[in-house]
Protein backbone atom coordinates (compact mmCIF):
# COMPACT_ATOMS: atom_id res chain seq x y z
CA UNK A 1 0.00 0.00 0.00
CA UNK A 2 1.27 3.42 -1.05
CA UNK A 3 1.80 5.97 2.11
CA UNK A 4 -0.20 8.61 2.05
CA UNK A 5 -0.92 12.00 3.31
CA UNK A 6 -3.49 10.65 6.04
CA UNK A 7 -0.55 8.28 6.69
CA UNK A 8 1.70 10.36 7.65
CA UNK A 9 -0.19 12.22 9.99
CA UNK A 10 -0.78 9.18 11.48
CA UNK A 11 2.50 8.91 11.86
CA UNK A 12 3.35 12.42 13.20
CA UNK A 13 0.52 11.61 15.84
CA UNK A 14 2.92 8.76 17.25
CA UNK A 15 6.56 10.16 17.19
CA UNK A 16 5.17 13.90 16.75
CA UNK A 17 5.92 16.27 13.57
CA UNK A 18 9.45 16.60 14.33
CA UNK A 19 10.16 13.15 13.97
CA UNK A 20 9.12 12.19 10.85
CA UNK A 21 10.96 13.02 8.24
CA UNK A 22 8.68 13.19 4.65
CA UNK A 23 9.81 15.57 1.98
CA UNK A 24 12.03 14.66 -1.05
CA UNK A 25 15.30 16.06 0.01
CA UNK A 26 15.10 14.67 3.75
CA UNK A 27 14.01 11.50 2.55
CA UNK A 28 17.08 11.58 -0.21
CA UNK A 29 19.19 11.32 3.05
CA UNK A 30 18.51 7.88 3.70
CA UNK A 31 18.19 6.55 0.47
CA UNK A 32 21.40 4.73 0.90
CA UNK A 33 24.11 3.24 3.96
CA UNK A 34 27.61 3.59 3.25
CA UNK A 35 27.51 0.88 0.84
CA UNK A 36 26.78 3.29 -2.41
CA UNK A 37 26.13 1.13 -4.78
CA UNK A 38 22.52 0.45 -3.70
CA UNK A 39 19.80 2.77 -3.53
CA UNK A 40 16.41 2.49 -2.74
CA UNK A 41 14.39 5.93 -0.56
CA UNK A 42 11.97 5.20 1.63
CA UNK A 43 8.35 6.92 1.50
CA UNK A 44 8.83 8.28 5.07
CA UNK A 45 11.56 8.50 8.04
CA UNK A 46 10.41 7.82 11.30
CA UNK A 47 12.80 8.73 14.61
CA UNK A 48 11.03 7.52 17.53
CA UNK A 49 12.43 8.22 21.07
CA UNK A 50 10.82 5.58 22.87
CA UNK A 51 9.50 1.70 22.52
CA UNK A 52 6.35 2.51 22.95
CA UNK A 53 6.35 4.84 19.98
CA UNK A 54 8.69 2.20 17.80
CA UNK A 55 5.46 -0.40 18.59
CA UNK A 56 2.75 1.95 17.54
CA UNK A 57 4.69 2.66 14.13
CA UNK A 58 5.23 -0.90 13.63
CA UNK A 59 1.75 -1.41 14.10
CA UNK A 60 0.68 0.96 12.32
CA UNK A 61 2.14 -0.06 8.99
CA UNK A 62 1.55 -3.42 9.77
CA UNK A 63 -2.23 -2.39 9.14
CA UNK A 64 -1.52 -1.03 5.99
CA UNK A 65 0.69 -3.47 4.63
CA UNK A 66 3.78 -0.86 4.57
CA UNK A 67 7.63 -2.29 4.51
CA UNK A 68 9.70 -1.31 7.26
CA UNK A 69 13.16 -0.48 7.18
CA UNK A 70 14.79 -0.38 10.31
CA UNK A 71 18.09 1.60 10.80
CA UNK A 72 20.64 2.54 13.20
CA UNK A 73 23.46 5.32 11.93
CA UNK A 74 23.42 3.80 8.01
CA UNK A 75 27.29 2.86 8.21
CA UNK A 76 26.42 -0.22 7.13
CA UNK A 77 28.06 -1.93 3.73
CA UNK A 78 25.45 -4.59 2.84
CA UNK A 79 22.80 -1.96 1.41
CA UNK A 80 20.63 -3.46 4.25
CA UNK A 81 19.26 -0.11 5.80
CA UNK A 82 18.25 1.40 2.27
CA UNK A 83 14.47 1.00 1.02
CA UNK A 84 13.92 -0.83 -2.17
CA UNK A 85 10.27 -0.67 -1.96
CA UNK A 86 9.93 2.39 -0.33
CA UNK A 87 7.82 2.11 3.04
CA UNK A 88 8.59 3.60 6.30
CA UNK A 89 12.06 3.75 7.52
CA UNK A 90 12.67 3.61 11.34
CA UNK A 91 16.03 5.39 12.66
CA UNK A 92 16.94 4.75 16.13
CA UNK A 93 19.29 7.23 16.47
CA UNK A 94 16.96 9.20 18.67
CA UNK A 95 17.52 6.46 21.45
CA UNK A 96 20.76 7.00 22.33
CA UNK A 97 20.82 6.48 26.24
CA UNK A 98 22.74 3.98 28.52
CA UNK A 99 19.89 3.31 30.78
CA UNK A 100 21.96 1.12 33.11
CA UNK A 101 25.66 0.28 33.97
CA UNK A 102 25.38 -2.85 36.10
CA UNK A 103 29.00 -3.33 37.44
CA UNK A 104 28.37 -6.19 39.62
CA UNK A 105 27.29 -7.80 36.86
CA UNK A 106 28.99 -6.37 34.29
CA UNK A 107 27.19 -5.51 32.02
CA UNK A 108 25.09 -2.45 30.77
CA UNK A 109 21.68 -1.80 29.43
CA UNK A 110 21.65 0.62 26.56
CA UNK A 111 19.44 2.35 23.71
CA UNK A 112 20.05 0.64 19.99
CA UNK A 113 21.24 4.48 19.03
CA UNK A 114 24.19 4.37 21.88
CA UNK A 115 27.35 5.15 19.19
CA UNK A 116 29.50 1.51 20.07
CA UNK A 117 32.43 3.67 21.13
CA UNK A 118 30.58 5.93 23.67
CA UNK A 119 29.95 2.35 25.61
CA UNK A 120 33.49 2.38 26.43
CA UNK A 121 34.03 6.02 27.32
CA UNK A 122 31.66 5.41 29.49
CA UNK A 123 32.58 2.95 31.79
CA UNK A 124 36.51 2.97 30.64
CA UNK A 125 37.57 5.17 34.05
CA UNK A 126 35.86 1.83 36.15
CA UNK A 127 38.40 -0.19 34.57
CA UNK A 128 35.82 -1.81 31.90
CA UNK A 129 35.42 -1.63 28.47
CA UNK A 130 33.12 -3.15 25.60
CA UNK A 131 35.13 -5.85 23.09
CA UNK A 132 33.16 -5.64 19.96
CA UNK A 133 34.97 -2.72 17.98
CA UNK A 134 34.34 -2.76 14.17
CA UNK A 135 36.07 -0.17 12.33
CA UNK A 136 33.45 2.15 12.58
CA UNK A 137 33.11 2.00 16.05
CA UNK A 138 33.12 5.60 16.29
CA UNK A 139 29.95 6.40 14.55
CA UNK A 140 28.13 3.01 14.12
CA UNK A 141 25.54 2.30 16.84
CA UNK A 142 25.01 -1.34 18.85
CA UNK A 143 22.00 -1.91 17.76
CA UNK A 144 23.27 -1.53 14.30
CA UNK A 145 26.35 -4.15 15.37
CA UNK A 146 23.74 -6.54 17.26
CA UNK A 147 21.50 -6.22 13.71
CA UNK A 148 24.10 -7.07 11.58
CA UNK A 149 26.59 -8.88 14.34
CA UNK A 150 29.54 -6.64 13.53
CA UNK A 151 33.12 -8.04 13.95
CA UNK A 152 36.08 -6.33 14.55
CA UNK A 153 39.93 -6.03 14.46
CA UNK A 154 39.73 -7.98 18.52
CA UNK A 155 36.96 -10.35 17.77
CA UNK A 156 39.98 -12.80 17.02
CA UNK A 157 40.70 -13.36 21.09
CA UNK A 158 36.68 -11.33 22.11
CA UNK A 159 34.46 -13.11 19.87
CA UNK A 160 32.03 -11.24 17.87
CA UNK A 161 28.73 -9.38 18.90
CA UNK A 162 26.85 -12.40 19.62
CA UNK A 163 29.11 -13.24 21.96
CA UNK A 164 29.02 -9.96 23.63
CA UNK A 165 24.98 -9.42 23.81
CA UNK A 166 23.22 -11.15 27.16
CA UNK A 167 19.62 -9.89 26.52
CA UNK A 168 17.42 -7.76 23.61
CA UNK A 169 14.34 -5.81 23.70
CA UNK A 170 12.62 -6.50 20.69
CA UNK A 171 9.60 -5.15 18.61
CA UNK A 172 8.82 -7.83 16.26
CA UNK A 173 7.14 -7.90 12.45
CA UNK A 174 3.60 -8.25 14.40
CA UNK A 175 4.02 -5.23 16.80
CA UNK A 176 4.52 -6.95 19.52
CA UNK A 177 7.36 -6.02 22.46
CA UNK A 178 9.15 -8.77 23.64
CA UNK A 179 12.59 -9.25 26.05
CA UNK A 180 14.84 -12.33 24.51
CA UNK A 181 17.82 -13.29 27.42
CA UNK A 182 18.92 -10.90 29.96
CA UNK A 183 21.67 -10.97 32.76
CA UNK A 184 21.17 -14.41 33.75
CA UNK A 185 23.35 -15.89 31.42
CA UNK A 186 22.16 -19.40 31.38
CA UNK A 187 18.53 -19.55 30.67
CA UNK A 188 16.09 -22.49 29.38
CA UNK A 189 14.90 -22.87 26.37
CA UNK A 190 15.70 -21.82 22.80
CA UNK A 191 18.44 -19.19 22.20
CA UNK A 192 16.52 -16.22 20.63
CA UNK A 193 18.83 -14.08 21.44
CA UNK A 194 21.56 -15.48 19.19
CA UNK A 195 18.78 -15.91 16.63
CA UNK A 196 17.71 -12.23 16.31
CA UNK A 197 21.36 -10.94 16.57
CA UNK A 198 22.34 -11.16 13.38
CA UNK A 199 19.25 -11.11 11.46
CA UNK A 200 19.79 -7.32 9.97
CA UNK A 201 16.27 -5.71 10.97
CA UNK A 202 14.15 -8.89 9.21
CA UNK A 203 12.60 -10.01 12.32
CA UNK A 204 11.88 -7.10 14.11
CA UNK A 205 13.62 -3.74 15.57
CA UNK A 206 16.06 -3.87 18.63
CA UNK A 207 14.69 -1.75 21.50
CA UNK A 208 16.96 -2.45 24.54
CA UNK A 209 20.33 -4.28 24.72
CA UNK A 210 21.94 -5.53 27.21
CA UNK A 211 25.80 -5.72 26.80
CA UNK A 212 28.55 -7.79 28.86
CA UNK A 213 31.32 -5.45 29.86
CA UNK A 214 34.59 -7.13 30.08
CA UNK A 215 37.74 -5.74 32.40
CA UNK A 216 40.57 -3.79 30.84
CA UNK A 217 43.73 -6.27 30.47
CA UNK A 218 46.70 -5.61 33.21
CA UNK A 219 48.96 -5.59 30.12
CA UNK A 220 48.35 -4.30 25.81
CA UNK A 221 51.34 -4.53 23.56
CA UNK A 222 51.09 -3.18 20.13
CA UNK A 223 53.53 -4.05 16.94
CA UNK A 224 54.15 -3.36 13.47
CA UNK A 225 55.41 -6.26 11.66
CA UNK A 226 56.70 -5.18 7.66
CA UNK A 227 56.96 -7.54 4.95
CA UNK A 228 57.56 -7.65 1.56
CA UNK A 229 54.42 -9.24 0.52
CA UNK A 230 51.31 -10.12 1.57
CA UNK A 231 51.91 -13.81 1.05
CA UNK A 232 55.05 -13.57 4.02
CA UNK A 233 52.26 -11.42 6.19
CA UNK A 234 49.65 -14.35 5.97
CA UNK A 235 52.01 -17.18 6.59
CA UNK A 236 53.48 -15.44 9.50
CA UNK A 237 49.10 -14.81 10.89
CA UNK A 238 48.96 -18.77 10.25
CA UNK A 239 52.47 -19.42 12.35
CA UNK A 240 51.53 -17.36 15.16
CA UNK A 241 47.92 -19.12 15.45
CA UNK A 242 49.70 -22.94 14.79
CA UNK A 243 51.75 -21.64 18.20
CA UNK A 244 48.84 -21.93 20.06
CA UNK A 245 49.49 -17.72 20.87
CA UNK A 246 45.82 -15.97 21.04
CA UNK A 247 46.79 -12.32 19.85
CA UNK A 248 43.97 -10.01 21.03
CA UNK A 249 44.03 -8.25 16.96
CA UNK A 250 46.23 -9.86 13.66
CA UNK A 251 45.48 -6.87 11.14
CA UNK A 252 47.31 -7.61 7.67
CA UNK A 253 47.08 -4.03 5.27
CA UNK A 254 48.91 -4.60 1.74
CA UNK A 255 51.10 -1.58 -0.08
CA UNK A 256 47.82 0.38 -1.88
CA UNK A 257 46.20 0.14 1.52
CA UNK A 258 49.23 1.16 3.22
CA UNK A 259 50.21 3.90 0.65
CA UNK A 260 46.52 6.03 0.62
CA UNK A 261 46.81 5.82 4.95
CA UNK A 262 50.44 7.58 4.71
CA UNK A 263 48.99 9.80 2.35
CA UNK A 264 46.05 10.68 3.77
CA UNK A 265 46.55 10.52 7.55
CA UNK A 266 50.44 9.72 7.90
CA UNK A 267 50.39 6.56 10.62
CA UNK A 268 53.65 6.02 10.90
CA UNK A 269 53.70 2.72 8.33
CA UNK A 270 56.70 2.30 5.75
CA UNK A 271 55.95 3.49 2.68
CA UNK A 272 56.85 0.45 -0.50
CA UNK A 273 56.14 -2.08 2.23
CA UNK A 274 54.26 -4.87 0.47
CA UNK A 275 52.20 -5.49 3.76
CA UNK A 276 52.20 -4.49 7.49
CA UNK A 277 50.81 -6.88 10.09
CA UNK A 278 49.53 -5.10 13.30
CA UNK A 279 49.77 -7.20 16.41
CA UNK A 280 47.99 -6.39 19.68
CA UNK A 281 49.07 -8.43 22.70
CA UNK A 282 46.76 -8.39 25.82
CA UNK A 283 46.40 -10.26 29.53
CA UNK A 284 48.13 -10.31 32.17
CA UNK A 285 51.63 -8.74 32.13
CA UNK A 286 53.82 -11.92 32.85
CA UNK A 287 52.56 -13.24 29.81
CA UNK A 288 52.45 -10.49 27.38
CA UNK A 289 56.23 -10.42 28.34
CA UNK A 290 56.35 -13.96 27.29
CA UNK A 291 54.74 -13.81 24.25
CA UNK A 292 55.90 -11.05 22.36
CA UNK A 293 59.45 -12.76 21.61
CA UNK A 294 58.10 -15.64 20.50
CA UNK A 295 56.06 -13.53 18.22
CA UNK A 296 58.94 -11.93 16.89
CA UNK A 297 60.56 -15.00 15.95
CA UNK A 298 57.88 -16.35 14.04
CA UNK A 299 57.70 -13.40 12.18
CA UNK A 300 61.33 -13.29 11.23
CA UNK A 301 61.10 -17.01 10.28
CA UNK A 302 58.66 -15.77 7.88
CA UNK A 303 60.59 -12.82 6.33
CA UNK A 304 59.87 -10.03 8.41
CA UNK A 305 62.21 -7.03 7.39
CA UNK A 306 61.44 -4.86 10.17
CA UNK A 307 59.59 -5.36 13.60
CA UNK A 308 58.48 -2.20 15.52
CA UNK A 309 56.81 -1.82 18.75
CA UNK A 310 54.86 1.07 20.36
CA UNK A 311 56.95 3.05 22.91
CA UNK A 312 53.44 4.04 24.67
CA UNK A 313 49.91 4.68 24.16
CA UNK A 314 50.10 7.64 21.93
CA UNK A 315 52.32 5.69 19.15
CA UNK A 316 49.65 2.69 19.92
CA UNK A 317 46.58 5.12 19.11
CA UNK A 318 48.52 6.36 16.06
CA UNK A 319 49.08 2.77 14.59
CA UNK A 320 45.41 1.40 15.24
CA UNK A 321 44.05 5.44 13.87
CA UNK A 322 45.90 4.16 10.59
CA UNK A 323 43.97 1.23 10.51
CA UNK A 324 40.59 2.15 11.55
CA UNK A 325 41.09 5.33 8.94
CA UNK A 326 41.64 2.23 6.14
CA UNK A 327 38.11 2.54 4.36
CA UNK A 328 38.11 6.43 4.09
CA UNK A 329 41.40 6.44 2.53
CA UNK A 330 40.28 3.89 -0.66
CA UNK A 331 39.35 7.29 -2.22
CA UNK A 332 42.38 7.80 -2.73
CA UNK A 333 43.13 4.48 -4.47
CA UNK A 334 40.21 4.61 -7.32
CA UNK A 335 36.76 5.89 -8.41
CA UNK A 336 34.79 3.35 -8.00
CA UNK A 337 35.21 0.16 -5.92
CA UNK A 338 33.59 -3.08 -4.79
CA UNK A 339 33.87 -4.12 -1.16
CA UNK A 340 34.29 -7.77 -0.53
CA UNK A 341 33.47 -9.52 3.23
CA UNK A 342 34.50 -13.53 2.81
CA UNK A 343 36.02 -15.61 5.24
CA UNK A 344 37.84 -18.93 5.24
CA UNK A 345 39.51 -21.00 7.60
CA UNK A 346 42.28 -19.49 9.14
CA UNK A 347 44.80 -22.51 7.97
CA UNK A 348 43.56 -21.48 4.45
CA UNK A 349 44.89 -17.95 4.62
CA UNK A 350 48.38 -18.24 2.67
CA UNK A 351 45.82 -20.10 -0.18
CA UNK A 352 43.01 -17.80 -0.70
CA UNK A 353 45.63 -14.91 -0.88
CA UNK A 354 47.74 -16.31 -3.65
CA UNK A 355 44.50 -17.01 -5.26
CA UNK A 356 43.58 -13.52 -4.89
CA UNK A 357 46.57 -12.03 -6.41
CA UNK A 358 45.99 -14.67 -9.13
CA UNK A 359 42.39 -13.13 -9.61
CA UNK A 360 43.32 -9.69 -9.66
CA UNK A 361 46.04 -10.20 -12.87
CA UNK A 362 43.69 -12.19 -14.44
CA UNK A 363 40.77 -9.56 -14.48
CA UNK A 364 43.57 -7.03 -14.51
CA UNK A 365 42.02 -4.82 -11.66
CA UNK A 366 43.52 -3.53 -8.47
CA UNK A 367 42.53 -5.44 -5.78
CA UNK A 368 43.60 -4.17 -2.12
CA UNK A 369 43.62 -5.74 0.60
CA UNK A 370 43.01 -4.74 4.45
CA UNK A 371 41.55 -7.43 6.88
CA UNK A 372 41.26 -9.48 10.20
CA UNK A 373 43.57 -11.60 9.27
CA UNK A 374 43.98 -13.67 12.64
CA UNK A 375 40.11 -14.73 12.28
CA UNK A 376 40.61 -15.32 8.00
CA UNK A 377 38.01 -12.33 7.45
CA UNK A 378 39.29 -10.97 4.42
CA UNK A 379 38.31 -7.61 2.94
CA UNK A 380 39.24 -7.05 -0.69
CA UNK A 381 38.65 -4.25 -2.09
CA UNK A 382 38.36 -4.13 -6.23
CA UNK A 383 38.87 -0.85 -7.63
CA UNK A 384 37.58 0.04 -11.42
CA UNK A 385 36.47 3.20 -13.19
CA UNK A 386 32.56 3.16 -14.12
CA UNK A 387 33.69 5.35 -17.23
CA UNK A 388 35.75 3.10 -18.62
CA UNK A 389 33.42 0.05 -20.68
CA UNK A 390 33.31 -2.93 -19.52
CA UNK A 391 35.55 -2.27 -16.13
CA UNK A 392 32.33 -2.66 -13.88
CA UNK A 393 31.38 -6.22 -15.51
CA UNK A 394 35.21 -7.36 -14.96
CA UNK A 395 35.06 -6.39 -11.59
CA UNK A 396 31.74 -8.27 -10.79
CA UNK A 397 32.99 -10.94 -12.18
CA UNK A 398 36.21 -11.11 -10.32
CA UNK A 399 33.93 -10.36 -7.09
CA UNK A 400 31.97 -13.83 -7.83
CA UNK A 401 34.98 -15.47 -8.37
CA UNK A 402 36.83 -14.92 -5.19
CA UNK A 403 33.03 -15.60 -3.34
CA UNK A 404 33.36 -19.01 -4.85
CA UNK A 405 37.12 -19.76 -4.33
CA UNK A 406 36.26 -18.62 -0.52
CA UNK A 407 33.12 -21.01 -0.46
CA UNK A 408 35.78 -23.90 -1.94
CA UNK A 409 38.05 -23.23 1.03
CA UNK A 410 34.87 -24.08 3.32
CA UNK A 411 34.57 -20.56 4.19
CA UNK A 412 31.58 -18.06 3.88
CA UNK A 413 30.32 -15.13 1.68
CA UNK A 414 30.63 -13.14 5.05
CA UNK A 415 32.51 -12.53 8.19
CA UNK A 416 31.29 -9.51 9.94
CA UNK A 417 29.40 -7.16 7.24
CA UNK A 418 26.44 -9.03 7.05
CA UNK A 419 24.41 -10.42 4.02
CA UNK A 420 21.46 -7.07 3.57
CA UNK A 421 20.77 -6.88 -0.23
CA UNK A 422 24.33 -6.97 -1.28
CA UNK A 423 25.13 -10.57 -0.76
CA UNK A 424 21.26 -12.07 -0.60
CA UNK A 425 21.75 -13.70 -3.79
CA UNK A 426 25.05 -15.39 -2.83
CA UNK A 427 23.58 -17.66 0.37
CA UNK A 428 22.37 -20.22 -2.51
CA UNK A 429 26.21 -20.77 -2.69
CA UNK A 430 26.42 -21.57 1.01
CA UNK A 431 23.12 -22.93 1.57
CA UNK A 432 20.99 -25.25 0.12
CA UNK A 433 17.42 -25.06 -0.75
CA UNK A 434 16.20 -26.86 2.70
CA UNK A 435 18.03 -24.51 4.40
CA UNK A 436 17.18 -21.68 2.87
CA UNK A 437 13.74 -22.44 3.55
CA UNK A 438 13.67 -23.06 7.05
CA UNK A 439 15.37 -19.68 7.36
CA UNK A 440 12.32 -18.56 5.75
CA UNK A 441 9.56 -20.01 7.52
CA UNK A 442 11.31 -19.00 11.05
CA UNK A 443 11.34 -14.78 9.13
CA UNK A 444 7.68 -15.50 8.94
CA UNK A 445 7.03 -16.79 12.71
CA UNK A 446 8.05 -12.84 13.81
CA UNK A 447 7.10 -10.80 11.13
CA UNK A 448 3.90 -13.04 9.09
CA UNK A 449 2.96 -10.36 6.62
CA UNK A 450 6.45 -10.23 5.19
CA UNK A 451 6.86 -6.29 6.18
CA UNK A 452 10.54 -6.11 7.74
CA UNK A 453 12.91 -4.93 5.89
CA UNK A 454 11.78 -6.66 2.62
CA UNK A 455 14.42 -7.78 0.01
CA UNK A 456 17.50 -8.26 2.50
CA UNK A 457 19.35 -11.10 3.82
CA UNK A 458 16.97 -14.00 2.34
CA UNK A 459 17.41 -14.71 -1.40
CA UNK A 460 15.15 -14.02 -4.40
CA UNK A 461 14.54 -18.08 -4.25
CA UNK A 462 11.74 -20.78 -4.48
CA UNK A 463 13.21 -22.17 -1.37
CA UNK A 464 12.43 -19.26 0.60
CA UNK A 465 8.51 -18.29 -0.11
CA UNK A 466 8.95 -14.84 -1.54
CA UNK A 467 9.56 -13.11 -4.77
CA UNK A 468 12.12 -10.25 -4.96
CA UNK A 469 10.53 -7.46 -7.23
CA UNK A 470 12.85 -4.35 -7.30
CA UNK A 471 12.12 -0.78 -7.47
CA UNK A 472 12.07 1.01 -10.67
CA UNK A 473 15.38 2.29 -11.08
CA UNK A 474 17.26 -0.10 -8.46
CA UNK A 475 20.53 -2.14 -8.92
CA UNK A 476 20.01 -5.45 -8.23
CA UNK A 477 22.64 -7.03 -6.64
CA UNK A 478 24.37 -8.67 -10.05
CA UNK A 479 24.52 -4.60 -10.90
CA UNK A 480 21.98 -4.92 -13.85
CA UNK A 481 19.51 -2.29 -14.09
CA UNK A 482 15.80 -2.64 -13.92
Amino acid sequence: MPVTPQFIRELEGIVGAEGVVATPEGRLTYECDMHTFYKGAPDAVCLPTSVEQVAAVVRLCREASVPIVPRGSGTGIIGGAMAPHGGVMVSTTRMNRILELDQANRCATVEPGLINLWLTTAVNDRGYFFAPDPSSQMVSSIGGNASTNAGGPHCLKYGITVNHVLGLQVVTGAGEVVWLGGKVQDRPGYDLTGVVVGSEGTLGIITRVIVRLLHVPEAVKTALAVFSSIEDASEAVSGIIAAGIIAAALECLDEPVIRAIEEGIGAGYPKGAGAVLLIELDGPRAEIEAQTPRVEEICRAHHALEIRVARDEAERALLWKGRKAAAGAFGRLGSNWLLQDTVVPRSKLPEIIRELVAISRRYGLLIANVFHAGDGNLHPVLFYDDREPGQLERAKEANEELLRACIALGGSVTGEHGVGLDKAQNLTLQYAPADLNFMARLRRVFDPRSLMNPGKLLPSHPACGEAFRPSEGMRLPTGTWV
